[in-house]
Protein backbone atom coordinates (compact mmCIF):
# COMPACT_ATOMS: atom_id res chain seq x y z
CA UNK A 1 0.00 0.00 0.00
CA UNK A 2 1.23 3.67 -0.78
CA UNK A 3 0.78 5.91 1.29
CA UNK A 4 -0.72 9.38 0.44
CA UNK A 5 1.89 12.39 0.41
CA UNK A 6 1.26 15.84 1.12
CA UNK A 7 2.20 17.96 -1.34
CA UNK A 8 4.04 21.28 -0.11
CA UNK A 9 1.35 24.10 -1.79
CA UNK A 10 2.31 26.66 1.13
CA UNK A 11 3.08 30.16 -0.29
CA UNK A 12 4.26 31.24 -3.32
CA UNK A 13 7.73 30.06 -3.52
CA UNK A 14 9.42 27.59 -5.26
CA UNK A 15 12.96 25.81 -6.52
CA UNK A 16 13.90 28.71 -8.80
CA UNK A 17 16.45 31.16 -8.86
CA UNK A 18 15.48 33.92 -6.74
CA UNK A 19 13.19 36.08 -8.45
CA UNK A 20 14.28 40.00 -9.34
CA UNK A 21 11.01 40.91 -7.41
CA UNK A 22 8.96 39.01 -4.99
CA UNK A 23 5.05 39.74 -4.77
CA UNK A 24 4.26 36.50 -3.28
CA UNK A 25 5.69 37.25 0.42
CA UNK A 26 3.58 39.53 2.39
CA UNK A 27 6.79 40.25 4.41
CA UNK A 28 7.53 43.32 5.53
CA UNK A 29 9.17 45.03 1.93
CA UNK A 30 10.80 47.83 3.43
CA UNK A 31 12.93 44.99 6.03
CA UNK A 32 14.88 44.06 7.39
CA UNK A 33 14.14 45.30 10.91
CA UNK A 34 18.02 46.28 11.39
CA UNK A 35 17.33 45.86 14.97
CA UNK A 36 16.46 42.44 14.95
CA UNK A 37 18.56 41.70 12.45
CA UNK A 38 21.72 42.61 14.44
CA UNK A 39 20.19 40.23 17.40
CA UNK A 40 20.42 37.46 14.73
CA UNK A 41 23.66 38.25 14.00
CA UNK A 42 24.96 38.21 17.36
CA UNK A 43 23.60 35.38 18.20
CA UNK A 44 25.63 32.26 19.19
CA UNK A 45 25.44 29.33 16.89
CA UNK A 46 28.14 26.80 18.84
CA UNK A 47 25.78 26.73 21.65
CA UNK A 48 22.34 24.68 22.37
CA UNK A 49 19.37 27.30 23.41
CA UNK A 50 17.77 26.49 26.56
CA UNK A 51 15.95 23.64 26.39
CA UNK A 52 13.01 25.17 27.94
CA UNK A 53 13.33 28.42 26.86
CA UNK A 54 12.70 29.54 30.05
CA UNK A 55 13.89 33.58 29.70
CA UNK A 56 12.25 33.82 26.05
CA UNK A 57 8.45 32.71 27.62
CA UNK A 58 9.39 34.86 30.44
CA UNK A 59 10.06 37.83 28.04
CA UNK A 60 6.80 36.93 25.95
CA UNK A 61 4.59 36.85 29.10
CA UNK A 62 5.63 39.66 30.38
CA UNK A 63 5.07 41.80 27.05
CA UNK A 64 1.61 40.29 27.20
CA UNK A 65 0.54 40.49 30.51
CA UNK A 66 0.20 36.75 31.16
CA UNK A 67 1.85 33.83 33.43
CA UNK A 68 4.43 31.81 31.35
CA UNK A 69 3.13 28.95 31.83
CA UNK A 70 0.63 30.64 29.08
CA UNK A 71 2.95 31.37 26.17
CA UNK A 72 4.93 28.63 23.94
CA UNK A 73 7.26 29.00 21.48
CA UNK A 74 7.15 27.40 18.08
CA UNK A 75 8.85 26.60 14.56
CA UNK A 76 6.91 29.12 13.16
CA UNK A 77 3.52 29.51 13.32
CA UNK A 78 2.61 26.22 10.69
CA UNK A 79 4.76 24.20 13.22
CA UNK A 80 2.31 25.39 15.96
CA UNK A 81 -0.61 24.56 13.69
CA UNK A 82 0.57 21.01 13.36
CA UNK A 83 1.50 20.69 17.14
CA UNK A 84 -2.24 21.82 18.46
CA UNK A 85 -3.51 19.25 15.94
CA UNK A 86 -1.72 16.62 17.85
CA UNK A 87 -2.32 18.01 21.19
CA UNK A 88 -4.74 14.98 22.70
CA UNK A 89 -6.75 18.03 24.46
CA UNK A 90 -7.91 19.23 20.87
CA UNK A 91 -8.67 16.08 19.07
CA UNK A 92 -11.93 16.52 17.81
CA UNK A 93 -13.68 18.21 14.49
CA UNK A 94 -11.20 21.62 13.51
CA UNK A 95 -13.40 24.38 11.82
CA UNK A 96 -12.08 26.83 9.04
CA UNK A 97 -13.30 29.87 7.31
CA UNK A 98 -12.47 29.39 4.05
CA UNK A 99 -10.96 30.92 1.43
CA UNK A 100 -8.04 31.46 4.34
CA UNK A 101 -4.44 30.26 5.00
CA UNK A 102 -3.76 26.59 3.52
CA UNK A 103 -1.56 25.24 6.58
CA UNK A 104 -4.72 24.97 8.87
CA UNK A 105 -6.68 22.61 6.44
CA UNK A 106 -3.36 21.02 5.51
CA UNK A 107 -2.64 20.54 9.27
CA UNK A 108 -5.99 18.77 9.90
CA UNK A 109 -5.04 15.78 7.35
CA UNK A 110 -2.46 13.77 8.53
CA UNK A 111 -3.80 14.33 12.06
CA UNK A 112 -6.90 12.89 11.27
CA UNK A 113 -9.52 15.24 12.72
CA UNK A 114 -12.77 15.98 10.48
CA UNK A 115 -12.75 19.35 9.01
CA UNK A 116 -15.72 21.32 8.90
CA UNK A 117 -15.65 24.48 6.54
CA UNK A 118 -18.01 27.35 7.38
CA UNK A 119 -19.48 28.95 4.51
CA UNK A 120 -20.14 32.21 6.05
CA UNK A 121 -20.11 34.02 9.57
CA UNK A 122 -23.56 32.97 10.68
CA UNK A 123 -22.58 29.79 9.82
CA UNK A 124 -19.18 29.69 11.40
CA UNK A 125 -20.77 30.79 14.36
CA UNK A 126 -23.41 28.09 14.02
CA UNK A 127 -20.72 24.80 13.76
CA UNK A 128 -18.11 26.67 16.28
CA UNK A 129 -20.23 24.63 18.94
CA UNK A 130 -19.32 21.42 16.85
CA UNK A 131 -15.77 21.99 17.07
CA UNK A 132 -12.87 21.38 19.44
CA UNK A 133 -9.78 23.44 17.11
CA UNK A 134 -10.87 26.53 15.51
CA UNK A 135 -8.93 29.18 13.07
CA UNK A 136 -9.45 32.86 12.23
CA UNK A 137 -7.22 34.83 10.56
CA UNK A 138 -6.94 38.57 11.87
CA UNK A 139 -6.25 40.02 9.22
CA UNK A 140 -7.57 37.09 6.79
CA UNK A 141 -5.11 35.73 4.24
CA UNK A 142 -5.55 36.52 1.61
CA UNK A 143 -8.84 38.03 1.60
CA UNK A 144 -7.38 40.70 4.24
CA UNK A 145 -10.94 40.67 5.77
CA UNK A 146 -11.33 41.91 9.46
CA UNK A 147 -14.03 39.89 11.25
CA UNK A 148 -16.67 41.64 13.03
CA UNK A 149 -17.66 38.56 14.99
CA UNK A 150 -14.61 37.73 16.74
CA UNK A 151 -16.53 38.97 19.91
CA UNK A 152 -19.19 36.75 19.68
CA UNK A 153 -16.96 33.60 18.54
CA UNK A 154 -14.66 33.73 21.36
CA UNK A 155 -17.89 34.10 23.87
CA UNK A 156 -19.16 31.04 22.24
CA UNK A 157 -15.91 29.09 22.61
CA UNK A 158 -15.67 29.68 25.98
CA UNK A 159 -19.35 28.29 26.80
CA UNK A 160 -18.08 24.90 24.96
CA UNK A 161 -14.28 24.59 26.24
CA UNK A 162 -13.18 25.40 22.34
CA UNK A 163 -9.73 26.20 21.76
CA UNK A 164 -10.26 29.70 19.15
CA UNK A 165 -7.32 30.40 17.53
CA UNK A 166 -6.72 33.91 16.55
CA UNK A 167 -3.44 33.97 13.70
CA UNK A 168 -1.83 37.31 13.94
CA UNK A 169 0.51 37.10 11.31
CA UNK A 170 -0.14 40.55 9.57
CA UNK A 171 -2.13 42.21 13.19
CA UNK A 172 0.70 44.19 13.59
CA UNK A 173 0.63 45.58 9.56
CA UNK A 174 -2.76 46.77 10.45
CA UNK A 175 -3.85 50.62 10.66
CA UNK A 176 -6.69 49.96 13.24
CA UNK A 177 -5.71 46.46 14.65
CA UNK A 178 -9.47 45.31 16.67
CA UNK A 179 -9.33 44.35 20.26
CA UNK A 180 -8.87 40.65 20.80
CA UNK A 181 -10.94 38.81 23.54
CA UNK A 182 -8.28 37.95 26.74
CA UNK A 183 -10.12 34.12 26.03
CA UNK A 184 -9.23 33.63 22.85
CA UNK A 185 -5.79 32.05 21.54
CA UNK A 186 -3.18 33.62 20.16
CA UNK A 187 -0.60 33.10 17.62
CA UNK A 188 2.27 35.21 16.58
CA UNK A 189 4.79 35.36 13.79
CA UNK A 190 6.37 38.31 13.56
CA UNK A 191 9.18 37.26 11.15
CA UNK A 192 6.70 38.39 8.86
CA UNK A 193 5.97 42.28 10.04
CA UNK A 194 10.03 42.29 10.93
CA UNK A 195 10.53 41.32 6.91
CA UNK A 196 12.76 38.35 8.42
CA UNK A 197 10.61 35.02 6.88
CA UNK A 198 13.67 32.94 6.95
CA UNK A 199 13.58 32.99 10.46
CA UNK A 200 11.27 30.25 11.86
CA UNK A 201 10.09 31.50 15.11
CA UNK A 202 6.99 31.92 16.56
CA UNK A 203 4.86 31.83 19.71
CA UNK A 204 1.79 30.63 21.42
CA UNK A 205 -0.12 32.72 23.82
CA UNK A 206 -3.41 31.06 25.15
CA UNK A 207 -6.13 31.57 28.14
CA UNK A 208 -4.56 28.41 30.15
CA UNK A 209 -1.43 26.14 30.64
CA UNK A 210 0.37 25.58 27.70
CA UNK A 211 3.33 23.07 29.97
CA UNK A 212 1.70 20.23 28.25
CA UNK A 213 1.58 21.58 24.76
CA UNK A 214 5.53 22.05 24.95
CA UNK A 215 6.23 18.83 25.73
CA UNK A 216 4.46 18.25 22.24
CA UNK A 217 7.26 19.88 20.34
CA UNK A 218 10.92 18.24 19.56
CA UNK A 219 13.52 18.88 21.27
CA UNK A 220 15.05 22.84 20.82
CA UNK A 221 12.21 23.59 18.46
CA UNK A 222 13.65 27.12 18.18
CA UNK A 223 17.07 27.76 17.52
CA UNK A 224 19.39 30.39 18.75
CA UNK A 225 18.79 32.68 15.52
CA UNK A 226 15.19 32.22 16.77
CA UNK A 227 15.34 32.70 20.12
CA UNK A 228 17.27 36.06 19.60
CA UNK A 229 14.90 36.84 17.02
CA UNK A 230 12.00 37.20 19.11
CA UNK A 231 13.92 38.40 22.46
CA UNK A 232 14.70 41.64 19.87
CA UNK A 233 10.85 42.26 18.54
CA UNK A 234 10.25 42.82 22.01
CA UNK A 235 12.76 45.64 22.43
CA UNK A 236 11.47 49.40 21.95
CA UNK A 237 14.13 49.87 19.05
CA UNK A 238 12.64 47.38 16.96
CA UNK A 239 8.96 47.78 17.86
CA UNK A 240 9.44 51.23 16.72
CA UNK A 241 11.23 50.21 13.40
CA UNK A 242 8.09 47.98 12.84
CA UNK A 243 5.73 51.56 13.50
CA UNK A 244 7.95 53.26 11.34
CA UNK A 245 7.64 51.50 8.02
CA UNK A 246 4.12 50.64 8.32
CA UNK A 247 2.47 54.31 6.74
CA UNK A 248 4.91 53.51 3.78
CA UNK A 249 3.43 49.97 3.55
CA UNK A 250 0.06 51.19 3.40
CA UNK A 251 1.17 54.31 0.82
CA UNK A 252 2.75 51.06 -1.37
CA UNK A 253 -0.20 49.15 -1.43
CA UNK A 254 -2.48 51.81 -2.45
CA UNK A 255 -0.73 52.77 -5.27
CA UNK A 256 0.18 48.72 -6.52
CA UNK A 257 -3.96 49.14 -6.53
CA UNK A 258 -3.98 52.08 -8.70
CA UNK A 259 -1.57 50.81 -10.95
CA UNK A 260 -3.49 47.30 -11.46
CA UNK A 261 -6.86 49.65 -12.18
CA UNK A 262 -5.51 51.27 -14.75
CA UNK A 263 -5.18 48.16 -16.44
CA UNK A 264 -8.91 47.23 -15.83
CA UNK A 265 -8.39 44.66 -13.31
CA UNK A 266 -10.78 44.01 -9.87
CA UNK A 267 -9.01 44.45 -6.89
CA UNK A 268 -9.80 43.81 -3.02
CA UNK A 269 -7.35 45.58 -1.07
CA UNK A 270 -6.37 44.74 2.64
CA UNK A 271 -5.68 46.69 4.71
CA UNK A 272 -2.44 45.96 5.45
CA UNK A 273 0.40 45.03 2.77
CA UNK A 274 -1.17 43.05 0.81
CA UNK A 275 -4.18 42.97 -1.82
CA UNK A 276 -6.16 40.68 -4.16
CA UNK A 277 -6.13 40.97 -8.10
CA UNK A 278 -8.33 38.96 -10.30
CA UNK A 279 -6.60 37.97 -13.29
CA UNK A 280 -8.63 35.08 -15.00
CA UNK A 281 -6.17 31.65 -14.89
CA UNK A 282 -4.25 32.89 -12.02
CA UNK A 283 -1.99 29.52 -12.16
CA UNK A 284 -1.01 30.36 -15.73
CA UNK A 285 -0.43 33.80 -15.10
CA UNK A 286 1.76 33.86 -12.37
CA UNK A 287 3.82 30.85 -14.44
CA UNK A 288 4.16 33.70 -16.70
CA UNK A 289 5.16 36.28 -14.23
CA UNK A 290 8.17 34.11 -13.13
CA UNK A 291 9.55 33.50 -16.45
CA UNK A 292 10.35 37.01 -16.66
CA UNK A 293 11.69 37.25 -13.59
CA UNK A 294 8.50 38.21 -11.22
CA UNK A 295 7.02 35.92 -8.15
CA UNK A 296 3.86 36.52 -6.72
CA UNK A 297 0.85 33.96 -5.33
CA UNK A 298 -1.07 32.42 -7.01
CA UNK A 299 -4.55 31.74 -4.70
CA UNK A 300 -5.36 28.34 -6.33
CA UNK A 301 -4.89 26.62 -3.09
CA UNK A 302 -6.90 29.18 -1.45
CA UNK A 303 -9.98 28.02 -3.34
CA UNK A 304 -9.54 31.84 -5.58
CA UNK A 305 -8.20 30.33 -8.96
CA UNK A 306 -8.74 33.38 -10.37
CA UNK A 307 -6.94 35.61 -8.28
CA UNK A 308 -3.17 36.54 -7.19
CA UNK A 309 -2.12 37.78 -3.93
CA UNK A 310 0.29 40.42 -4.60
CA UNK A 311 1.96 42.00 -1.70
CA UNK A 312 3.47 46.01 -1.26
CA UNK A 313 6.77 46.82 -2.83
CA UNK A 314 8.69 49.51 -3.84
CA UNK A 315 8.19 51.42 -6.37
CA UNK A 316 10.62 49.79 -8.97
CA UNK A 317 9.17 46.35 -8.38
CA UNK A 318 5.67 47.07 -8.98
CA UNK A 319 6.74 49.12 -12.30
CA UNK A 320 8.35 45.88 -13.51
CA UNK A 321 4.79 44.20 -12.44
CA UNK A 322 2.88 46.11 -14.40
CA UNK A 323 4.42 46.64 -17.51
CA UNK A 324 4.57 42.71 -17.50
CA UNK A 325 1.28 42.00 -16.51
CA UNK A 326 -0.25 42.59 -19.85
CA UNK A 327 1.72 40.58 -21.53
CA UNK A 328 1.13 37.49 -19.10
CA UNK A 329 -2.76 38.00 -19.59
CA UNK A 330 -2.61 37.78 -23.23
CA UNK A 331 -0.67 34.68 -23.22
CA UNK A 332 -2.77 33.37 -20.65
CA UNK A 333 -6.34 33.40 -22.05
CA UNK A 334 -9.62 33.10 -19.84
Amino acid sequence: MIDDVLTPIHGGTDAGPAPRYDFSTNANSLGPDPYALAAIQAADPSRYPDPLYTQLHQALAAFHGVAPEQVAVGGGTSEIIHRLTRWRYLRGPMLIFPPTFSEYARAAQPAELPLLRAADAESFLSLLPRATLAFLCVPNNPTGEIYTFIEEAAHIAEQYRIALVLDLAYYHLLPNPPALPPNAWRMYSPNKAHGLTGVRAGYLVAPQSLLHFRNLAPSWVVGVHGEAFLQATLQPSSQGWLASTREELWRLRKQLANGLRALGLEVQESPANFLLVKVGRATLVARRLRSEGIRVRDCTSFGLPEWLRLSAQPVEAQEALLEALPRCLEAAPT
